[in-house]
């Protein structure tokens, strides 16, 4: 077939303009290089990139010394040892590759195909301890920023290929990496739609976090209580898929969210499976009477200390009318400002350096707190109460859940500055039916009801782990049994053995 200059001339100048396209685009960034790697123009090759994105050791060790030679794309693409090459045409796909760390590659400048090369400079800490969720026995590994690191440590736990990962792409200009992870075979497959469908449906500019995503995609989200389970340790998550949850791993994030949860999760630590079964369930209750007397604690003190002196015995009466009696405010007035000097306290330990936050936690609590009660301003009663309920609050393992226990302890305070005990009953009372009507992934998120057998296995108390045999209903597993085996246990010797 003959080509006339005028088709010619129209095909060089598609090529110029679909080259402009993109150049343009990204040549108005100074960090974005386009140049040529040889001295004469008529010369292959052509490489453009962000300096910022790549890593300059493998450009000059494993590209740059395969453009001397006078070859094509396709034999260049075979040559160069870098595992990611892309060749393509185009313009967008070369835009998002480039942004993402990638080298581009022309033969001539103006030439509409394109080679990307994946060069891109990955810096990340290294896998450490977790940082919210340490334990003094079991696994001390916990999750980075980096989402293929992620998903090898877990990988590593559950070496099977019934471990499946869905990518996507979230975010209008952040373009972050989501995963989301189950157990083919075990994951309740309308969980799993739910899910991915919910993700796909978000459109927000920038996605920093895993807890952007559970927070869009949760059932209600103006529920004080955490549908969801934000983790960074890997048995968690490797517990998780094994019962059939849901995994939602965030590239940037090294914390990885698990669905569906109950409220009764909130109360179990990993360390716990360290244990023996009696001792664990010994933990599991303590931080569950925890929470109430966390909750409880400070409006119990306001309401008896303002309408119901009656049910103090005689002798405590004694004691707190004593430490109240150069206490110039009310008890209401007197818990609240405990509680907020409590909370601004632990906010600017949170904010500050790390040893200056130290110091800051040390000084708040004991000098400030002495000072505050040796000018009267509040009871030593009630400062041994408020730091009783603020302890019994950091026992949960979820670090969101023990921030809703403290701040529901705020409006509890004022329900009993105005009803006395019937408004501490009313939060009670509002609190469990918002849990009742609460869902987590459409499944109830109170595990108490509706009763299954399977929350006296491993939930509400923990049995030994020969008697749990079977993955919670509440999930509706595929895979219905965790045990496979048959064994017993040894029987113990008497003293008569022999």
């Amino acid at each position: 077939m003959q080509i006339k200059k005028g088709d010619k001339d129209n095909s060089n100048t598609s090529n110029k303009t679909h080259n402009q396209n993109w150049l343009e685009r990204l040549s108005k960034s100074n960090d974005f290089v386009h140049e040529h790697t040889s001295l004469r123009e008529e010369e292959p090759f052509w490489i453009s990139y962000y300096r910022t994105l790549i890593s300059s050791d493998i450009l000059h060790k494993d590209v740059l010394p395969y453009l001397q030679e006078h070859l094509s794309l396709e034999e260049l693409k075979s040559k160069i040892p870098v595992q990611e090459i892309i060749f393509t045409k185009n313009s967008d796909e070369i835009i998002q590759n480039i942004l993402n760390g990638s080298l581009a590659i022309q033969k001539q400048q103006h030439d509409e195909e394109c080679l990307l090369i994946n060069i891109a400079n990955s810096k990340f800490r290294d896998v450490s301890m977790p940082m919210m969720e340490s334990s003094a026995l079991g696994p001390q590994v916990g999750f980075i920023e980096e989402l293929d690191t992620n998903i090898n440590l877990i990988r590593k736990r559950l070496p099977v290929p019934e471990l499946l990962v869905h990518e996507m792409k979230v975010g209008e200009l952040s373009k972050t990496r989501v995963a989301v992870l189950y157990m083919d075979g075990i994951a309740d497959i309308e969980n799993v739609n739910t899910v991915i469908q919910r993700i796909k449906d978000i459109q927000y500019d920038h996605i920093q976090d895993s807890s952007y995503i559970t927070s869009m995609i949760e059932d209600n989200s103006n529920s004080l209580f955490p549908q969801s389970i934000s983790t960074e340790r890997t048995d968690r998550v490797a517990a998780g898929l094994t019962e059939g949850k849901i995994i939602i791993a965030v590239d940037g994030s090294p914390n990885l969210g698990i669905l569906p949860v109950t409220l009764m999760e909130s109360f179990i630590a990993m360390e716990d499976y360290s244990y023996s079964w009696i001792i664990g369930n010994f933990f599991r209750l303590l931080r569950l009477l925890s929470v109430f007397i966390s909750g409880m604690v400070t409006p119990m003190y306001v309401a008896i200390m303002t309408y119901h002196y009656e049910l103090i015995p005689a002798r405590l009466l004694e004691t707190l009318v004593g430490s109240r009696a150069s206490v110039p405010f009310p008890p209401f007035l007197e818990a609240l400002f405990l509680e907020l000097m409590i909370e601004m306290v632990k906010e600017a330990g949170i904010r500050l350096p790390l040893k200056i936050g130290q110091s800051l936690g040390v000084v708040g609590g004991i000098v400030i707190g002495q000072a505050v009660v040796e000018a009267g301003l509040t009871s030593n009663v009630l400062l041994i109460l408020v730091g009783l309920g603020t302890l019994a609050s950091y026992t949960s393992p979820i670090y969101k859940f023990s921030n809703t226990i403290r701040f529901l302890k705020f409006p509890t305070i004022f329900l009993a500055q105005w009803f006395g005990l019937f408004g501490v009953f009313l939060t009670f009372q509002f609190v469990q039916v918002h849990l009742l009507r609460l869902t987590s992934l459409g499944r109830p998120y109170i595990s108490q009801y509706p009763i299954r057998t399977t929350s006296f296995q491993d939930l509400w108390v923990r049995l030994p782990f020969s008697m749990q045999k079977e993955n919670p209903k509440n999930l509706r597993p595929q895979k219905k049994r965790k045990s496979t085996g048959t064994g017993k246990n040894p029987e113990p010797m008497n003293d008569f053995y022999e």
